[in-house]
């Protein structure tokens, strides 16, 4: 009887579960959705750490006192891996004899037009990329003019092997054909340039160097700190750049970030809680009238509070899963589609809100018929 009064009471004329699956199924969506968001970025960002990354950049670096910044670093940590490149700042100008101004590239792609770029000159490839549509230059032929491009860029920008890329550098245009396309691990936290130049196209022009210093054990951050103060002193027109400050400037970024998505969780609680409680409201005279029925029929409060735990139970459920479902295919959207990160289903956060959709239901529910409940039908029979 009971799990038949409580399916009855779903369906019938004037049942709660068109307002309860309305309010509490989009309260639980966006908690799904919410829930999916904070544990991809999450994992996006531990997964995209380098097990050993740089400990320290050094910018700027006088390309006559290179060698002697050099041996600068190797007396402080002798152990350490020093890295060296040569860098310029140069503004991209015309993609295929198209000027700059005149191409409208993807949103995404748009800051490779937008003011200097950090560009180099090589006669290797550099590490932490590969290689994928054409080949790197021969000694012969890094004394033209070569460049090699971001792959995902250059397709954003319509480039491919045999374009012709111009670049303003230091006031001069230089046009370079593009050799080959790499594909850039830029998650490695490794020198990568977008733009790697042959080394004949700047032969003799001015520059500066681009340093990193990784220590052999991990994270030193009293020889980091050691290292910095002194190469102020020694080398004053050298930036220092501690990559651990870096790093946590992009966590505090990443925690305020699931912060704020945690207050929007919040707010839809909240909300669902308070169309909840307008929905009971609402429905109030016509559960009492179905409680003093009921009970002059001989229905018992323990029989009564069963099939109603029962109702709002399964009120819930169809709710979480209307929310599972509908939050996951959001979730998979903002994260695949707007944010551009991979999507991982997050199991364990979905179940939480499916129980917590079911037991929210039921309490609520419950808290609203408990003094119903406890009515005398005889005053009640009289004004029916």
């Amino acid at each position: 009887m009971v799990p038949r009064m409580a399916l009855a009471n779903l369906h019938r004329p004037g049942a709660l579960t068109p307002a309860v699956v309305l309010s509490l199924g989009l309260g639980t969506t966006l908690l799904v959705t919410l829930s999916a968001i904070d544990s991809n970025i999450t994992r996006a960002l531990e997964s995209s750490l380098p097990g050993r990354a740089p400990s320290l950049f050094f910018l700027d670096v006088p390309s006559r006192e290179a060698d002697a910044f050099s041996a600068f670093l190797g007396a402080r940590a002798p152990d350490a891996k020093i890295e060296r490149v040569p860098m310029m700042r140069g503004r991209i100008t015309a993609l295929d004899g198209v000027p700059a101004g005149q191409i409208k590239p993807p949103e995404d792609a748009a800051w490779v037009l937008d003011g200097d770029r950090g560009i180099t000159y090589a006669e290797t490839p550099p590490d932490g990329s590969s290689i994928v549509e054409g080949a790197w230059w021969s000694a012969d032929e890094g004394r033209t003019p070569l460049v090699s491009f971001d792959l995902e860029l250059a397709r954003a920008l319509g480039l491919k092997v045999g374009s012709t890329v111009t670049v303003n550098v230091l006031g001069r245009p230089i046009t370079a054909r593009v050799a080959n396309l790499r594909k850039i691990e830029w998650r490695s936290l490794g020198i990568n340039f977008v733009m790697v130049f042959s080394p004949g196209t700047f032969r003799g022009a001015p520059h500066a160097d681009l340093a990193t210093l990784t220590l052999p054990n991990g994270p030193d951050p009293k020889l980091e700190a050691e290292v910095v103060r002194d190469a102020a002193k020694a080398f004053p027109s050298v930036t220092s750049v501690r990559v651990k400050d870096a790093l946590d400037a992009v966590n505090d970024l990443v925690h305020k970030l699931v912060l704020a998505i945690r207050g929007a969780s919040v707010v839809a609680v909240l909300a669902s809680l308070l169309v909840l409680a307008g929905a009971l409201a609402a429905g109030h005279r016509a559960r009492l009238y179905d409680a003093v029925v009921l009970k002059v029929l001989g229905a018992t409060r323990m029989r009564l509070l069963s099939a109603y735990a029962l109702e709002y139970g399964a009120l819930g459920l169809i709710t979480a899963l209307f929310g599972i479902l509908a939050g996951s295919a959001a979730g998979w959207v903002i994260v695949s589609r707007v944010m551009r990160l991979d999507f991982a289903p997050d199991p364990m956060g979905a179940l939480a809100v499916a129980a917590f959709a079911v037991v929210f239901a039921v309490a609520v529910g419950l808290t609203g018929t408990w003094r119903i409940l406890g009515q005398k039908p005889a005053a009640y029979l009289r004004q029916f």
